[in-house]
């Protein structure tokens, strides 16, 4: 007799004890959905999360972070940015660091021009 299983767990092996439907590994990507619902609930009912995440076959930490990133994405948080927050900074490093390229190309360009105008110009000998 095979365990049932779980309607949340995706096309995954069962880990330790076959008879438990939450003890199913789940992909690496979530979808949105189990995401929201997760959320969702947690929020709705005031259950632990670790309850949740249980009754959905997902990781307990993996549902205490999405947690967290939509609390900082809600301004609840002030520990962590929000996705977009993060995006727009790893964005503006990205410039920055380009930025930085060019003006060490440039100041070694006036190095040489500066060289340039300050060597004294000979006439050439007839």
């Amino acid at each position: 007799m095979t365990a049932p299983r779980h309607p949340a767990a995706s096309c995954t092996t069962p880990t330790s004890d076959p008879v438990k439907p939450t003890s199913f590994v789940r992909s690496p990507k979530d979808p949105d959905e189990l995401r929201e619902r997760a959320i969702r609930e947690v929020r709705a009912t005031g259950q632990l999360a670790a309850h949740i995440a249980r009754d959905l076959g997902i990781h307990s930490e993996a549902l205490r972070g999405w947690l967290r990133q939509a609390e900082a994405y809600t301004g609840e948080r002030d520990d962590r940015l929000a996705t977009v927050e993060r995006d727009e900074l790893k964005q503006l490093r990205k410039e920055n660091a380009e930025l930085k390229r060019a003006n060490e190309i440039l100041k070694a360009a006036s190095v040489l021009f500066t060289q340039e105008i300050d060597r004294p110009r000979t006439r050439p000998s007839k």
